[in-house]
């Protein structure tokens, strides 16, 4: 069984075989090629955050593809859409390439398909995109997709639409209703104001695996460290930042996995006005400088507030760092026999 994940060339036509897209992070294939002479199913989607209700369809597509005999894809892409059509007005995504590939493969597809996203693909008609894309590009024999899917150009298709052009080509299409929680449907927009007022409780259990934040490590300015409490700096986020607050966390390094309590926002305590992402790692020392780092936020703690003192906050982060630990720990043991951290 494949577990890869590969790019579609940017060619005007959109109908050339994919090309492997070889994060050092990912395993890759060179067997799509073959795989594709055969026929796949398919769902085609842009996953933002990959939550319970992607796993939904992402689960109906598994039972398509062994029913049929075919190998399963997921078909996304990068950027999203809305980042070329409305660049001023896209929201960031919940999380990078890289991490939304390693999580569809996660619920067991066979391939991972990422279309680099430009002008001309958002300027292809629904009809042009099933043509030249799923039939010419990926040779889809099969799809799955969610009720409230939409393609082509200005969003004009729908699964009315898809049907038809389903039919017409004698494929197969299952579409799925809106996964509910609290009598709301899952989507990554509500993730999204979710992440933004800061509550993960809620978050994470509308998410396959708790929201993360990567980011590079820099130096900065070492304040932290005068109070006893060292600091990650991290830099160069590319996803949706939380609201502000200090946060219960887990990082991960490239020597494991540590508690972590997170401030978010700027240092309002010494007068500093830049937001700021800073990881004070519970138990770790070393140097993580020119290191990436990986946050996988758990709930958030209490506000920012400005100390009138040092010691004042030194005592504050203490406490934070006491409650970030006690959340690690009550959520390790709710889960014994797994890890709820990617």
């Amino acid at each position: 069984m494949i577990r890869a994940i590969f790019s579609c060339s940017t060619l005007d036509t959109y109908r050339s075989v994919p090309k492997i897209l070889p994060p050092a992070e990912l395993e890759t294939s060179s067997n799509w090629p073959s795989v594709r002479k055969g026929g796949c199913a398919v769902a085609v989607g842009n996953f933002d955050g990959v939550h319970i209700g992607h796993a939904a369809i992402i689960a109906q597509l598994l039972k398509v593809s062994d029913a049929l005999g075919l190998p399963s894809a997921a078909y996304t892409f990068d950027p999203h859409p809305s980042a070329i059509v409305r660049p001023n007005a896209s929201p960031p995504p919940l999380t990078t390439s890289a991490r939304r590939a390693y999580l569809l493969r996660l619920l067991g597809v066979d391939a991972v398909l990422v279309q680099p996203t430009d002008q001309n693909l958002v300027s292809l008609e629904a009809n042009t995109f099933f043509e030249n894309v799923l039939i010419g590009s990926v040779n889809a024999r099969a799809l799955v997709e969610g009720r409230d899917f939409r393609f082509g150009r200005g969003r004009s298709g729908d699964v009315a639409l898809l049907g038809a052009l389903c039919q017409r080509h004698g494929m197969s299409l299952e579409v799925i209703d809106p996964l509910l929680v609290d009598g709301q449907a899952v989507s990554s927009s509500r993730i999204r104001a979710l992440v933004a007022a800061g509550n993960f409780v809620v978050a994470n259990k509308l998410l396959t695996s708790p929201y993360r934040l990567t980011g590079h490590i820099v130096q900065g300015a070492q304040i932290g460290r005068t109070l006893g409490f060292p600091t990650a700096n991290m830099k160069k986020v590319t996803t949706l930042i939380p609201a502000f607050g200090v946060y219960a966390a887990m990082a991960c390094t490239e020597s494991g996995q540590w508690p972590a309590a997170v401030h978010i926002g700027p240092n309002v305590s010494f007068g500093q006005s830049d937001l700021s992402i800073e990881v004070h790692l519970i138990g770790f020392s070393g140097d993580l400088y020119g290191t990436i780092l990986d946050v996988d936020f758990l709930e958030k703690l209490r506000e920012t507030q400005k100390f009138s003192s040092p010691a004042l906050l030194s005592s504050q982060l203490s406490e934070d760092v006491k409650a970030a630990l006690h959340s690690v720990l009550s959520r390790k043991k709710q889960t014994p026999e797994a890890n709820p951290f990617f």
